[in-house]
């Protein structure tokens, strides 16, 4: 009898019964690890994913990886004191290679929409911010940006936590007039080729023709430039007492050793770089970069309790021979501006944090901040530095904290953008005219 069952078993019929055997097998033996799957489920719900968003490749790696360690430096700090509103924060970092049109803005997708972070900390050039931004616009997601920048930009979906143009670019320019710094009146413009040294300059026109003054020249460089033995000789040919510099990246190196080289030094003709910090100078023999200037809202040799502590945890992670720096120092404390304005919120979605950032503050490497809720840029101190022979910068100037204004009213008269609730009709990403 069971001989003859066998024998009218079809083929297809024993296939099936053993492939249900199979699985039934398998099935049991995954049992023991059901719960584990769960607890998984449940270890994401303690956690919360934020990008970032630094170029570790490319002409702009000199730059943007020290910020990477700064914003991990951040939330290696946080985690360890608890988190936020409870969760550990889990980064994704992801490297748009110095690519700013198109890596750059389809990294920034992928981090919204594919690893669905919370935040972004991340760019450093304009063009780069220009570019994620209308990402960031249309899938309401939230940067914080840590570079000091040209203005003529706010959008309720970026935090600039660098200076605006009233903050670094004019001031300067002030201190260069005034007698403390040399009563300057030729001033060379030389930056690279984007839109950040482009409408800087247009600003410094605007603010030395008010002054009755023109710039002797105007030049630029592309970025990721290396050679320098030309623009040189045209600085030579214009004869101006002073170099006002956004040169960005790695082209710095080259230029300043050009300049050495044709014996412009800083006692003949200053350089006042905006764009080359401490970071930026480890690459530089000292003697041809001492006493030449730069304009910022931090420096490591700011003498205060809270920076030697910044520096000595930095230092102490990544090594004693690493700098700080002023984006470095934004990049760290937008950390904790993110991370404030979401305990505030007692929610991690985009718009209620958004509302709380104008009751922001933080005590920061640079001093004591706060974010304007008015515009979502950052309240912070001018500083002029003088180069050092070990690389550091004497500070020669310092101001008390002043109200970002991301359109001066030097170059865009009339022009102000407010994103508090009591603007209703303010349309997004667009500035204001003032009485319109």
């Amino acid at each position: 009898m069971i001989h003859h069952s066998d024998s009218t078993r079809t083929p297809g019929s024993t296939l099936i019964r053993i492939a249900w055997t199979v699985f039934a097998g398998l099935f049991a033996a995954m049992l023991p690890f059901v719960g584990i799957g769960c607890k998984k489920s449940t270890d994401s719900d303690n956690t919360v994913k934020v990008g970032i968003l630094h170029s570790q490749t490319g002409t702009m790696a000199i730059s943007e990886k020290p910020l990477i360690d700064a914003e991990m430096l951040a939330i290696e700090e946080i985690n360890a004191a608890g988190g936020v509103l409870g969760k550990k924060i889990v980064p994704v970092v992801e490297d748009p290679e110095s690519k700013f049109t198109t890596v750059f803005p389809e990294k920034a997708k992928k981090l919204l929409l594919q690893d669905k972070v919370a935040v972004v900390f991340g760019c450093w050039t304009s063009v780069s911010r220009k570019n994620v931004l209308p990402v960031f616009e249309e899938h309401n997601g939230l940067l914080f940006y840590p570079v000091q920048y040209e203005g003529n930009e706010s959008s309720r979906n970026i935090v600039y936590t660098g200076a605006a143009p009233n903050q670094q670019i004019i001031p300067a320019v002030d201190w260069l007039l005034s007698k403390e710094g040399g009563s300057r009146k030729k001033f060379y413009l030389l930056g690279s080729n984007y839109v950040f040294p482009r409408t800087a300059n247009f600003i410094i026109r605007k603010h030395l023709k008010e002054k009755g003054l023109e710039p002797v020249a105007e030049e630029y460089t592309e970025l990721g430039h290396k050679e320098y033995q030309q623009v040189v000789q045209n600085i030579k040919k214009a004869n101006p007492d002073v170099i006002f510099s956004t040169i960005n990246g790695d082209s710095n190196i080259n230029f300043y050793n050009e300049l050495a080289a044709a014996g412009i030094t800083a006692d003949k003709v200053p350089v006042v770089a905006v764009s080359v910090g401490e970071d930026e100078l480890r690459g530089l023999d000292p003697s041809k970069v001492k006493g030449h200037l730069a304009a910022w809202n931090y420096f490591q040799s700011l003498d205060t309790p809270k920076n030697k502590e910044f520096v000595k945890k930095f230092q102490a992670k990544y090594g004693a021979d690493r700098v700080t720096d002023d984006p470095i120092a934004a990049a760290y404390a937008q950390v904790y501006y993110w991370k404030i304005a979401v305990e505030k919120a007692g929610a991690f979605d985009v718009d209620k944090v958004r509302a709380k950032l104008g009751e922001v503050e933080f005590d920061a490497p640079e001093g004591r901040t706060k974010l304007s809720g008015k515009n979502f840029h950052t309240h912070k101190s001018f500083m002029m530095g003088r180069i050092r022979d070990d690389k550091q910068f004497d500070i020669v100037y310092k101001t008390d904290p002043i109200e970002p204004d991301p359109y001066p009213q030097i170059a865009f008269p009339g022009w102000s953008c407010d994103w508090s609730d009591k603007n209703k009709g303010l349309v997004k990403g667009t500035p204001v005219k003032i009485g319109s």
